[in-house]
Parts: structure tokens; C-alpha cells; sequence
């Protein structure tokens, strides 16, 4: 077993024996089902009304169930992860432990990537029960499949980004409350930076501003678009906020 997977299986033996995740996860999946639930309903509520007026009703599920649901799901990742995040290198700097991971044999950047890796297998297990609504809904329904599975890969994006904010935040403080609320706060200042980018208008310094939050890049995705730059985007912010924690950890040794 290699360290980053020690790491990992570590940290998902600390999530399962904890309440904390199913509850989490429980809360998730019900939020989930329920706005589901709501717009098949209003979709299906549109349709009687089109058939009463028009004889016959041509529905698109894509942008009345669909992109509506992904539209609501990253407001519910944005509370939910952090706080799957907020122990992960806080309770070891509470309980003390965090000096003897620092010197144990295993490398900084491998304890990084293998609390990462806990944590986002956890979040692909909770987005992956989430599936089974578009497989029953397929079997009463006809839509178009791309723009769903452009939509999943969107969130599994967008909730890799949410979690390495997390572990950026968990390990400057080590209070898990504190640690969530930094991640909240992180994320609102990306949610905000497409509003300040809007309001900056069509210049160089506007689009810029823009082309930090995850909104449009998450609304790409969600609407059947597959970008490059939307890609780059994704990947450069995990990257970027893995190195900052990286920098972070590292930087305890000398203090």
C-alpha cells in the first residue's frame, strides 16, 4: 500500500465511523430528491396546461428539470462540502496528531493529495446515488443525454474545486467551525466575482474578473458545452489551492 492510499483509507475509516458524514450525506440526497421532485412536477404541470390549450405538449426536460437542478445543486455543494472538509487537518491539529504526521515518512504533497482523494471519493459516492433520478426518469420520459452527462461532469468539476478550498481552509486553522466558514467565505468571493465582473462590463479587466468564478465556466458545462478554457479553469484552481495547502502544511514544520 502506497502512502497516499494509507492516507486515504485513514481518513475513510474516520468519515464512516463518524456521524457526521451520513448525516451530511442524508441531508444532501434529500435536498436533492426534493428540488427533483418539484421540477419533474412543475415540468409535468406545464405539459397538462399546453395540452389543454394546444391539443398536444412537446416538453424539454433538459432545461425545465435538468439544468434547473444543477443550477440549485452547486448552491447546495457550496454549504455541504465544507463541511465534509472542515476536519481534515484541523481535528489533527486539535487532537495534537498533527506533529507526528509532519514527521512521519510520508511527504507533505502525499498527505495533501491523499486527504483530497478521501474526501472526494466521499462527495463521487453521494453524487453518484444522485443518478439514479435521471435512470428512473428516463424510463417514464425521452431526453437528451449529453447535456446531462456534461452536467455530472460539471458538478464532479466544480465539487473537486469546492473541496480543495476546503482543505486550504482546514489546514490554516485548527477549528473545524472556523475552517467551514473560511471555505464558505472563499467560495461566496468566487460566487461573487461573475456579479463584480458584470458590473465591470465588457473590458479587459471585467472579463478577467469573470473568468475567476466558477459560474459561467459551471454553466458551460451545464448546458452541453465542453470547453477548453472551462477545463483549464478547473483543473489550474485545484491545482492551485492543493499547492497553497501544500505551502501551508509545510510551512508548520518551522514554526
Amino acid at each position: 500500500m502506497t502512502p497516499v492510499q494509507a492516507i486515504i483509507a485513514k481518513e475513510l475509516r474516520s468519515y464512516f465511523v463518524s456521524p457526521v458524514v451520513y448525516v451530511v450525506g442524508s441531508v444532501f440526497l434529500l435536498i436533492v430528491g426534493l428540488l427533483a421532485y418539484l421540477y419533474v412536477f412543475f415540468a409535468g404541470a406545464q405539459a397538462i396546461q399546453l395540452m389543454q390549450m394546444q391539443g398536444s405538449a412537446q416538453i424539454n426536460l433538459n432545461d425545465l428539470v435538468f439544468r434547473n437542478l444543477f443550477g440549485s445543486i452547486r448552491f447546495i455543494l457550496l454549504i455541504i462540502l465544507p463541511i465534509l472538509t472542515m476536519r481534515l487537518f484541523a481535528e489533527e491539529r486539535k487532537l495534537r496528531t498533527f506533529e507526528f504526521l509532519l514527521t512521519s515518512p510520508i511527504r507533505i504533497n502525499e498527505i495533501v493529495v491523499g486527504k483530497f482523494m478521501s474526501v472526494f471519493l466521499v462527495f463521487l459516492s453521494l453524487l453518484g446515488l444522485t443518478g439514479l433520478m435521471p435512470l428512473m426518469l428516463a424510463l417514464f420520459s425521452d431526453f437528451d443525454w449529453y447535456p446531462v452527462l456534461t452536467g455530472y461532469l460539471g458538478l464532479v468539476l466544480l465539487g473537486a474545486l469546492f473541496l480543495s478550498v476546503g482543505v486550504l481552509a482546514s489546514a490554516l486553522t485548527e477549528n473545524q467551525i472556523v475552517a467551514a466558514f473560511v471555505s464558505i467565505g472563499l467560495l461566496l468571493v468566487l460566487w461573487l466575482l461573475a456579479g463584480l465582473g458584470t458590473l465591470l462590463g465588457d473590458t479587459a479587466i471585467g472579463q478577467a474578473v469573470s473568468y475567476l468564478s466558477f459560474m459561467e465556466h459551471y454553466d458551460h458545462l451545464v448546458r452541453g458545452l465542453v470547453d477548453t478554457k472551462d477545463l483549464v479553469y478547473f483543473f489550474s484552481g485545484l491545482a492551485l489551492m492543493l499547492f497553497l495547502s501544500h505551502r501551508v502544511v509545510d510551512s508548520a514544520r518551522w514554526k
